[in-house]
């Protein structure tokens, strides 16, 4: 399907691996020009270099997007590199998971961090350029983990934020042109689920819990990313769309 992309300017944060990174190939599939930002440069770089292989054009950034400074210095690259920015996904997220009497406030606070200061940062770097040109598309990584999962009060607390800021951003942005919308994926086979200790049963449980009988890929979150940045989806704004095969707070 052509999602009539070809145009656009895309920003993905979190670009370097698991879905950012699968996010940004996709989108470059559908003609759009990729600028993948991640706190680690060199995931950043080769994440750009597979769009690039792939026939896309891509930009690959350092850049902490907990920092306000960073932020503003990467946009401003990007806009100088391919002249506008039409499209942002804010994907950039840790996990500190931990009982709430081990967590440290370390833990509380780089998560939240890098979700939701993160997202605040990088949304209001790119806004003033989208409302120049009157279109713009900020989309939003929640989780279903926004219901609660023992051990991730920091994590579910910053994905329900992500939510919450979503429908206000939206609300502010709409008569310039922009909708803002929340993706909350499930259970998301990456490489970094897959290499973490306990993960043959966490998937077991995963799989027994889905309604659908499977669990997701990447690409199931990057295609309906590209389908709410299309002009198919601008009468989507505010709202929170679940791809996670049918399973919320169970």
């Amino acid at each position: 399907m052509d999602l009539g992309l070809a145009s656009r300017v895309a920003v993905v944060t979190g670009g370097g691996r698991g879905i950012g990174a699968a996010t940004a190939l996709f989108l470059s599939g559908e003609g759009v020009k990729v600028a993948v930002l991640d706190q680690d440069g060199e995931p950043a770089l080769e994440s750009a270099a597979a769009v690039t292989a792939a026939g896309g054009t891509a930009l690959g950034l350092q850049c902490d997007v907990t920092n306000a400074a960073q932020v503003v210095d990467a946009i401003g690259k990007i806009i100088a590199e391919f002249g506008h920015v039409d499209i942002l996904v804010n994907n950039a997220g840790i996990v500190r998971d931990r009982s709430i009497l081990k967590m440290e406030e370390a833990d509380w606070d780089s998560v939240i961090d890098v979700t939701l200061k993160g997202s605040f940062h990088c949304s209001r770097a790119v806004i003033p350029k989208m409302r120049e040109q009157r279109w713009g598309r900020i989309i939003n990584l929640a989780s279903r983990s926004m219901f609660g999962n023992p051990g991730q009060t920091n994590y579910a607390a910053a994905k329900a934020g992500v939510v919450g800021f979503t429908r206000s951003l939206s609300l502010e942005q709409a008569s310039y042109g922009i909708t803002v919308n929340a993706i909350a994926p499930g259970f998301i086979e990456t490489k970094g689920i897959q290499s973490i200790p306990n993960y043959a049963s966490l998937r077991a449980t995963a799989v027994s819990k889905s309604p659908v009988g499977f669990l997701g890929e990447p690409d199931d979150i990057a295609g309906t990313v590209a389908f709410v940045a299309s002009d198919r989806a601008r009468y989507i704004t505010g709202t929170t769309i679940f791809v996670t095969g049918g399973r919320y707070s169970s």
